[in-house]
């Protein structure tokens, strides 16, 4: 399977720059993945659309301020986009513009200094505690707003200042992503508290979102695409739910790619592959879904509209099938709907 089988066209002004105002009045296309067929609505109509006893699954991941910009002993400016901890002070990063040995100096008097460097891929150690590190980043850290979204304020000369709550979800909790789960922007908490009076089971695992979110798929056969690992948890009372539903016939809804993505892993590929844990799990995942993989968890998926060429269009392709998500995403063009991190939604049912 080639990457251009998951090329679009897409007019610039329907990437969206800015989040809309109220964030459930943001504009849902329903697929019904069987029969191909499209509906319209807004966000807030996603009740229509789930039953009493369905499960919905969310990820409570919480961006922290993970884009760090310092300078060399050159006084060359640098960029730092924080993924994960390795070892104790020492992070993985995406960096550029800097080599192996190189120390950098950020505000607050916070200094790294890159111990290994592969590709964009680097480590960095830093001189502080997690606990203080996570500190002076709440200071002099910036929230990593993709580059598209960047690059749109750039040319509109219009910046905005509640990025920092908006690009995060009403319901995170845990902190650790480089990029929110988008999908789950949508919700507020009248619209949960709804959906729960409704008797849908809502229940939350973690995912955080990494460097596998920035970078790009560049073998022309994806098959060979390796995805970043992402670090997640679900708690066995989670699992046991979602079990015992799917074996009353009721469906699980994930909100999101990353949700789809620990369900995905944990009922298919843990040794408990069909979700029976006696404790939490935990671990890391490098999940890779694209057309022809057989879904074992998800009975419908609530996502946004994706980059083209990204594992996320890939994912929902696997989902949906290829002809319904390219028949999908024309006529959101068409209807001028808007697309990525800040953009409007999709049921695929």
């Amino acid at each position: 399977m080639k990457l251009s089988d998951f090329e679009y066209v897409l007019p610039k002004e329907l990437i969206a720059a800015y989040p809309i105002e109220t964030r459930d009045e943001s504009r849902l296309l329903i697929l019904a993945k069987d029969s191909g067929k499209i509906l319209h609505g807004q966000f807030g109509d996603i009740t229509n659309y789930l039953s009493s006893g369905d499960v919905l699954v969310l990820n409570d991941t919480k961006v922290f301020p993970a884009r760090l910009i310092g300078e060399k002993p050159s006084g060359g400016k640098v960029e730092i986009l924080l993924d994960h901890e390795v070892h104790e002070g020492e992070w993985e990063a995406i960096g550029k513009n800097i080599k192996e040995g190189t120390r950098i100096n950020f505000a607050d008097g916070l200094e790294g200094k890159i111990t290994k460097k592969s590709g964009r891929i680097c480590l960095i150690r830093f001189d502080r505690s997690r606990e203080d590190l996570f500190k002076a980043l709440e200071r002099t850290g910036r929230i990593p707003l993709p580059p598209y979204i960047e690059q749109r304020r750039i040319e509109d000369r219009i910046a905005f200042n509640e990025d920092k709550a908006r690009y995060q979800t009403v319901y995170a909790k845990e902190k650790g992503s480089a990029a929110a789960p988008t999908a789950g922007l949508h919700f507020t908490k009248e619209l949960l508290e709804k959906i729960e009076g409704n008797g849908v089971e809502v229940v939350y695992l973690t995912l955080h979102v990494g460097l596998g979110t920035f970078l790009p798929v560049e073998d022309d056969f994806i098959q060979n695409h390796t995805m970043h690992k992402e670090f997640f948890s679900v708690s066995k009372d989670v699992l046991a739910l979602i079990r015992t539903a799917k074996s009353n016939g009721r469906k699980i809804f994930s909100v999101g790619t990353t949700t789809t993505r620990v369900l995905e892993h944990v009922f298919g590929q843990t040794p408990n592959s069909d979700g029976n844990h006696e404790t939490d799990i935990c671990g890391w995942t490098d999940i890779f879904i694209y057309p022809g993989y057989k879904f074992k968890c998800i009975d419908g998926l609530i996502t946004n509209f994706h980059l083209p060429k990204s594992t996320l269009l890939m994912l929902v392709s696997a989902f949906a099938g290829q002809e319904n998500i390219k028949k999908s995403y024309q006529e959101a063009i068409a209807r001028r709907y808007r697309f990525y991190s800040y953009g409007d939604a999709m049921l695929i049912m």
